[in-house]
């Protein structure tokens, strides 16, 4: 050691200098460790009370050594932090720990040697600090699955040695910005030149995939999952060498696959599927040797798939389903004994099943359905035991079902519908325990239903129909106890309908027997189903009257028993008045009060014929357009209404009535409408429901065009008189108070005597929703942004009711049958039958009333309304229009909140019209997704109200 003269320092002055050094650099070392602790403590005191911070605390001094006194504070022993040697900290670890609050006021500058911070799935709220840059020595950072908003701060450019950067499952905004990269060309920006894993899977990030990631030379893992990129993937990823996982699905990326990913050798997990990339995958990729995933599916991919896609044996999971593929299904595929999961349905693949497909050990998912596949089913099927769902629906397929599927004993699903199959149903197929759905509709299959059906304990939907199947319906069908599905209809079945049907207390979606020989009467046992929706047992030959135990299926929504030989009166409930016309026409002799159908009583019948000319029953529409709000409002408003009912016949004209201001001025009678009617001829009837009819009336002399519902006369015995008065009453009220844009206009009543009264609005020219969806002509005219403005003006039409009125007033009906649109197509809310007004100062308990399928979850267990009901009906509603159908089982998935945040809105868009033609309107009906699903929660007070729906729904104007 020597001086700055050069010369050697003596001994003892050597041993001066050394102790000199040591303590300056245990006080450094002393000084540092006190940031860190000051601000580890100024942190916990920021954040609230919480247990996984007790041991953060000045309890544990260290002495300096053990000759002095000095001591000094140390968070070595804290929970989840760890230091170094010397004592100061270099990693802070509470992922998974339930922590609350946010990131401000961690002083990240006092951290020197800080390496890694890892945070992840905790309640953190706020904006990732701007400081966080300060951290120059960190490597890993991990701030995933917490609450996080704001955008990326571009600090994080100078965290130079950070190798794992994660902030997926968060709320972060704005874009992926090319600053925080190195740009290749210059040293004077670093960015996070050391990264090796980039992590942003479901955020909110959006914008173009910066170019400059092609510049993380040592990138490893790049994953993008459910956010909202677009544009076209950057070619210069095809320079990363080390590139082993690229995952971007659920985006808006479009354009082509670039060519240079066949060159990334180290790939083995390519994941684009639910995008809008175009054009023809490059060849080549398949060639990449350790390829173990590739999802290509729900994009629009023209041409051949690659055919040596799994030349390196490795490919587990393949997905290309609902692309435009043609050509024959990749060669490579026979032999890739390692595949595990594989969808390629809704292309136009052609080639041979029996040659194109081998053994599979490890398979446990594949499904082929509607392409151009011929051949028939190898029986080499039935060596890939692992196999849960084998679908190969809509294809070519001829053959035989070989017996050998019976060998797959953890089948779940079987669809082979839609091909030219022939020959028997094997008899053992009930050997598949455990199938859910077996679908074999649409085929050549001929024989007997096997008797093992019975044993298909856990079957949930059964679909046989459109075959050559012959003989009785087994007995044993019975114990198929899970199945919500049935349909058998379009074979050659005869026999009876088995009593054992009204053991399946499931069904639920459908029971179809129709256009079979069936003969017998309709076995009383049917009517256990009492969650059944729609039941045909139409084109047989079922004999005598239906049984009055069918009343007991209170969910059904549709019922055709037409063409059969039934005889005798039609049971009276709301179930059959509902009934679509035709529904019971061809039959011997079924009489009752059905369209079509003899009156059973024939009194009844002459009373009902002919013009009443009785001028003292004459009565005018009572105009409620000028009535005192706060007079109908009153809870004896039932009564006044029964009262004036009843002296009506006392009061024959305006200026004897005391109420003359409730007559509308315009001297519309009831005879008026009774002859614009013809007695209310069917002729007239454009709509039916559980309450009445819906009569199309042009009264002359008045220009507006009427629709008017005529209340059913009910007859059953449990309804009384007052029960009827309160149910028009009810209708008649909320109109009253309903004046909006989006609600149907309400004229008034008419009534003769209280049996027979009808509603008075003016006539909306394209009918209901739900119509207009079924049908593929109008529901393409219906486009995306007319689609969206019925959306909308149903949700202003529900926040008007709940919000703008007082008190405010729930629809409890809310479904895509009681919406109507005009020519314009504005929708206009209908039937208002069950409208209740909700009282605040009582508990608003009810009976569960509205429309199956649209009912909020909570009805199930408890009777008391809100409005968050209707918010839930909505929800479904909203989906309803933007599928084209009503979303089903669909709405489950979205109680699971995590299978929620993964939905991306172009999978559930109606198929009939094109993907949006821009990004606004994919970002419109992104939100309009986003805030139909929150409508859907199970728990009604995390559902938003309709003002907040209305709000949101605005951005999408």
């Amino acid at each position: 050691m020597t001086n700055q003269s050069g010369e050697f320092l003596s001994f003892p002055t050597k041993v001066l200098v050394i102790v000199w050094l040591v303590l300056l650099s245990s006080y450094k070392a002393n000084s540092s460790t006190e940031k860190e602790v000051e601000a580890l403590l100024k942190w916990k005191d920021s954040l609230p009370n919480q247990s996984i911070l007790d041991s953060w605390v000045l309890s544990d001094p260290v002495r300096n050594n053990s000759n002095s006194s000095t001591t000094h504070p140390t968070p070595c022993k804290w929970f989840g932090v760890s230091c170094n040697e010397e004592g100061s900290v270099t990693g802070i670890n509470l992922a998974y720990t339930g922590l609350k609050g946010t990131l401000q006021q961690l002083d990240f500058s006092s951290f020197p040697n800080l390496l890694r911070l890892d945070l992840k799935e905790n309640g953190l709220t706020g904006i990732i600090p701007a400081t966080i840059g300060m951290v120059s020595s960190l490597q890993y950072l991990d701030l995933s699955t917490n609450s996080l908003n704001g955008s990326l701060p571009l600090s994080l450019a100078n965290l130079t040695m950070v190798y794992e950067l994660d902030v997926s499952r968060n709320q972060i905004t704005g874009i992926l910005d090319p600053r925080l990269f190195p740009d290749g060309t210059s040293s004077s920006r670093t960015g996070l030149k050391s990264l090796k894993n980039l992590l942003c899977q479901n955020t909110q990030l959006g914008g173009r995939i910066p170019n400059e990631i092609g510049n993380l030379k040592s990138l490893v893992l790049l994953a993008l999952d459910e956010n909202y990129f677009h544009g076209p993937i950057p070619p210069s990823l095809g320079n990363l060498s080390e590139l082993s996982v690229f995952r971007a699905p659920i985006n808006q990326l479009s354009g082509k696959i670039p060519e240079n990913f066949a060159t990334l050798s180290k790939l083995s997990d390519l994941r684009l599927f639910i995008n809008r990339l175009s054009g023809i995958v490059p060849s080549q990729l398949g060639n990449l040797s350790s390829l173990t995933v590739l999802h290509l599916a729900e994009n629009n991919f023209t041409g051949h798939m690659p055919p040596e896609v799994c030349k390196g044996g490795k490919l587990v999971n393949f997905s290309a389903a609902y692309n435009n593929f043609t050509g024959p299904i990749p060669t490579s595929l026979r032999n890739c004994r390692s595949l595990y999961r594989v969808r390629l349905e809704h292309n136009q693949l052609t080639g041979q099943l029996d040659k194109d497909f081998g053994v599979y050990p490890n398979l446990t998912y594949i499904d082929l359905s509607f392409n151009k596949i011929r051949g028939e089913i190898s029986s080499n099927w039935g060596e890939s035991k692992n196999l849960t769902l084998l679908k190969i629906a809509g294809n070519f397929l001829s053959g035989k079902i070989p017996d050998e599927i019976l060998s797959l004993t953890r089948l779940v699903e079987l669809d082979l519908s839609s091909n030219k199959l022939f020959g028997e149903i094997p008899i053992n197929i009930g050997n598949l325990s455990k199938l859910s759905l077996l679908g074999l509709k649409d085929n050549n299959l001929s024989g007997f239903i096997p008797l093992s059906i019975g044993r298909l304990s856990e079957l949930e939907l059964l679909d046989l129909s459109s075959n050559n199947l012959i003989g009785p319906i087994p007995d044993q069908i019975g114990d198929c106890s899970k199945v919500r599905y049935l349909s058998l209809s379009k074979n050659d079945l005869n026999g009876t309908i088995p009593y054992q049907v009204g053991n399946l207390v499931f069904l639920r979606d459908l029971l179809d027997l129709s256009y079979n020989s069936l003969s017998g009467e309709i076995p009383t046992q049917l009517g256990k189903l009492a969650s059944l929706e729609n039941c045909n047992l139409s084109h047989n030959n079922l004999t005598g009257s239906i049984p009055d135990s069918v009343t007991n299926m209170v969910s059904l929504t549709d019922i055709d028993l037409s063409h059969n030989n039934l005889e005798g009166p039609v049971p009276d409930s709301d179930i059959f008045r509902s009934a679509k016309p035709g529904a019971f026409s061809s039959n011997k002799d079924l009489c009752g009060d059905i369209e079509g159908l003899r009156p059973c009583n024939k009194v009844m019948a002459r009373e009902k014929g002919g013009k009443n000319n009785n001028k003292k029953h004459k009565l005018v529409i009572i105009v409620v357009a000028s009535l005192a709000s706060g007079l109908l409002l009153s809870f004896a408003f039932v009564g006044t209404l029964a009262f004036i009912l009843k002296k009506k016949r006392k009061h024959e004209s305006n200026e004897e009535n005391p109420l003359s201001i409730w007559f509308f001025n315009g001297k519309i009678e009831y005879d008026d409408i009774l002859e614009a009617t013809n007695n209310f001829d069917d002729v007239y009837c454009v709509g039916s429901g559980g309450s009445g009819k819906v009569y199309k009336v042009e009264v002359p002399g008045f220009d507006v065009v009427l629709a008017v519902k005529k209340l059913s006369n009910f007859q059953a015995k449990d309804e009384s008189e007052k029960e009827r008065v309160k149910l028009f009453s009810s209708e008649v009220a909320a109109l009253t108070e309903i004046k909006h844009r989006n609600i149907v206009k309400f004229f008034g009543f008419c009534s003769q005597g209280i049996i027979n009264t009808f509603l008075v609005y003016e006539f909306i020219e394209r009918g209901n929703l739900a119509d207009i969806l079924r049908s593929d002509k109008d529901a393409r005219e219906l486009d995306w942004l007319k689609r969206i403005q019925v959306i909308k003006g149903v949700a202003h039409a529900l926040s008007y009711m709940h919000n703008d009125i007082v008190p405010p007033i729930i629809h409890r009906d809310i479904s895509s049958k009681n919406i109507l649109l005009d020519s314009e197509f504005e929708a206009h809310v209908s039937d208002f039958g069950i409208a209740r007004f909700l009282n605040p100062n009582s508990s608003n308990w009810t009976a569960v009333a509205g429309t199956y399928g649209y009912l909020a979850p909570e009805l199930a267990y408890t009777m008391a309304v809100t409005e968050k009901s209707d918010v839930y009906s909505f929800g479904v509603l909203a989906l309803e229009v933007v599928m084209g159908e009503h979303p089903g089982e669909f709405i489950s998935s979205m109680q699971n909140s995590e299978f929620a945040q993964r939905i991306h809105y172009e999978s559930v868009l109606d198929r009939r019209l094109s993907p949006p033609s821009s990004q606004t309107m994919g970002d419109k009906l992104a939100l309009v997704v986003k805030v139909s699903v929150s409508c859907l929660s199970s728990n009604p007070q995390a559902r938003p109200t309709m003002r907040t729906v209305v709000n949101v729904l605005e951005k999408a104007a």
